[in-house]
């Protein structure tokens, strides 16, 4: 009993010294002002960047004056030498399509159609042509049974059987042209009623896998027209599936070519570089890209992610300060600022694939996506002093008691929970950059306003943002981060990935 007693003085002691040893964040949340955030998303979200498109000039625009503004914060370059991470982009220009049946050219748009992403330039002639039912083979049944397709044209009939349906939502044409490879095909043709079928013929959409680790037979629509020309009358029984799997003989000539052009864009990091914790890692991240314009209409996309990029800007100007004033952070901060969000979180995939700074050492991810409005579905609480709070309760225990403690020491706003309901309609834990970070197993919060009227339309501009409250939310992630950047401990993994 007596040595617990002596042990009780130096142990407050010891404690006191620590709390002393911590600096107040207070004096660096104030650095977050509504003035400042207003400045900012002026500039980002004018005419000036167009959107902030991946891939086009306008985003590479905002993409320099993120990385202003991080060199005048003094912040390191994020990837080594660098503060933009690049990552590559392709886009197909179509040259030309075209199918001749026992000398019978067709002609693209009144018969055929093509998808430019999913073939390669190549000119094939077959001798036969191998119908396949719907072209399916799973589990639930194997249209190619009893078939040998290997190195032969096979033609299918569009959509699916009666009753069926496509796994998890998956396109039927995907799993058609799967299950053509597996089999070996040389190349599809998909019979599609509704010709003639006028589509874009100028440039296909950017993608940013163009190096495939499985290349798909070359697929064609095609019209009945040829269905017949290649099955004559069986084709009408066909339609009902009164015509079994088997092979026909037809000098069929498939032509297809395309150019690629290869692009780049690119994420922007930069760095804040810790003390005795500082090869681990806090990230604060949020995407800058838009959706660019429309002939002339730009999608301006203030709130999406405008609200998310400047709020980065403004956390990363305090935290510098911090560290001026010989307060800075225990563990390393990330700012990421990702492209490639708004096409299928790009920039983000890119990242947790290719990484700065190890995964295994990333403490968190804190991700910013609209936080400059306020939801109009919204009727529970206050909604002038909310912010929806996504994906704290999963991966780490440690997510929601850190983050409840500073909103309810600081910000007292309410945390919202609503899109961690597993059953969310919206599905919104897995529609922004932080899902990148999470299925690598790296714990996130996601800070979120909700869906309004302006969401995707040239209207989300910087005049309808709500600085103060922008501000407010933003200052609840500066606390948060400074409170997982400067704990003695990583964030536990402790909740199974789902």
């Amino acid at each position: 009993m007596s040595r617990l007693l002596f042990l009780l003085p130096v142990l407050l002691l010891t404690s006191l010294v620590h709390a002393q040893e911590r600096p107040a964040p207070d004096a660096y949340a104030d650095v977050i002002t509504p003035g400042d955030l207003r400045t900012h998303l002026f500039r980002v979200a004018s005419k000036e960047f167009e959107g902030r498109e991946t891939g086009t000039e306008g985003q590479r625009k905002a993409a320099a004056y993120i990385e202003e503004q991080f060199r005048s914060l003094g912040l390191l370059p994020g990837n080594k030498t660098s503060f933009q991470l690049y990552y590559p982009l392709f886009q197909d220009s179509l040259i030309k399509a075209a199918v001749q049946v026992n000398g019978q050219v067709f002609r693209l748009y009144d018969d055929l159609s093509v998808i430019s992403g999913i073939n390669h330039t190549a000119t094939m002639y077959g001798g036969e042509v191998v119908f396949a039912g719907y072209g399916i083979a799973d589990s639930t049944r194997d249209d190619y049974k009893g078939l040998d397709v290997r190195g032969k044209i096979v033609m299918v009939l569009n959509g699916l059987p009666a009753g069926s349906r496509p796994p998890s939502g998956r396109r039927g044409s995907l799993i058609k042209q799967e299950a053509a490879q597996r089999n070996g095909a040389a190349a599809l043709l998909i019979i599609q009623a509704g010709f003639p079928q006028r589509t874009y013929q100028g440039k296909g959409s950017v993608y940013p896998d163009g190096f495939k680790k499985t290349i798909l037979p070359n697929t064609f629509y095609v019209s009945e027209k040829i269905a017949g020309a290649i099955m004559g009358d069986d084709y009408i029984a066909a339609k009902s599936g009164g015509i079994a799997a088997r092979s026909y003989a037809a000098d069929v000539v498939l032509e297809f070519g395309k150019a690629i052009t290869m692009g780049q864009s690119s994420d922007v990091l930069g760095l804040l570089e810790g003390t005795d914790l500082k090869d681990q890692y806090v990230v604060i991240s949020a995407h800058y890209d838009h959706l660019g314009k429309r002939d002339s209409i730009i999608y301006y996309g203030a709130d999406d992610d405008g609200s998310g990029t400047v709020s980065v800007l403004q956390l990363a100007k305090a935290f510098a300060k911090a560290r001026e004033e010989g307060k800075g952070p225990r563990r390393s901060i990330l700012f990421l600022a990702n492209s490639g969000e708004e096409k299928g979180l790009w920039g983000s995939e890119y990242y947790s694939e290719h990484p700065a700074y190890p995964l295994e050492q990333t403490t968190v991810d804190l991700n910013i996506d609209m936080i400059g409005r306020i939801d109009p579905n919204r009727k529970k609480g206050d909604s002038t002093n909310y912010v929806y709070v996504v994906g704290d309760d999963k991966i780490s225990s440690d997510l929601k008691p850190i983050s409840e403690s500073q909103n309810a020491q600081h910000t007292r706003l309410e945390l919202d929970y609503k899109f961690n309901d597993p059953s969310d309609p919206e599905r919104i834990y897995y529609r922004s950059d932080h899902y990148n970070f999470a299925r690598k197993g790296v714990p996130i919060i996601f800070y979120f306003d909700g869906i309004h009227k302006d969401y995707h339309r040239p209207s989300d501009t910087p005049d309808k943002i709500n600085y103060e409250l922008m501000a407010k939310r933003a200052r609840l992630v500066f606390y948060t981060a400074w409170e997982m950047a400067n704990r003695d401990s990583m964030l536990k993994r402790d909740i199974p990935l789902n």
